[in-house]
């Protein structure tokens, strides 16, 4: 079911894809597996996102990074920092997302993640005025 929202949302059907990440994410809930929980909540908040939702992207990016925190996940920790942050920016709240940016960054360099080098870049520019960026999704 997730795989199936992913490929709903590259298609630009992130209804379809919400509704797949749902299914999945009470799928996981029923099984107890919080791994998957976390990837569950981390897309739904993808999705929101991409439909211009930012206030319920942030919900969903605060419960994947809880979990992530909780089981020890830095990358996914990273990435529900990144997610937040780049939220943020677009609800106008740029203090607070180049905060949480630069913490996102902090572990991706930490763990040695290829993509610390595009967030950097991006939040370089950000603090030149950039106002949008897209949420990462990971592999």
């Amino acid at each position: 079911m997730s795989n199936l929202g992913k490929a709903y949302s590259s298609l630009g059907d992130n209804r379809q894809a919400i509704e797949c990440h749902d299914h999945a994410l009470r799928i996981s809930m029923q099984i107890g597996d919080r791994a998957s929980k976390s990837i569950d909540l981390q897309n739904l908040g993808v999705a929101y996102a991409e439909l211009g939702d930012a206030k319920k992207a942030i919900e969903y990016y605060e419960q994947h990074l809880a979990i992530a925190r909780e089981i020890g996940d830095s990358r996914g920790e990273g990435s529900a920092l990144w997610n937040a942050s780049l939220a943020l920016d677009v609800l106008g709240r740029r203090a607070e997302a180049v905060k949480l940016a630069r913490d996102a960054l902090a572990i991706f360099e930490r763990i040695g993640d290829p993509y610390a080098e595009e967030m950097r870049q991006k939040l370089a520019k950000w603090q030149d005025n950039l106002t949008h960026s897209k949420p990462c999704r990971p592999p």
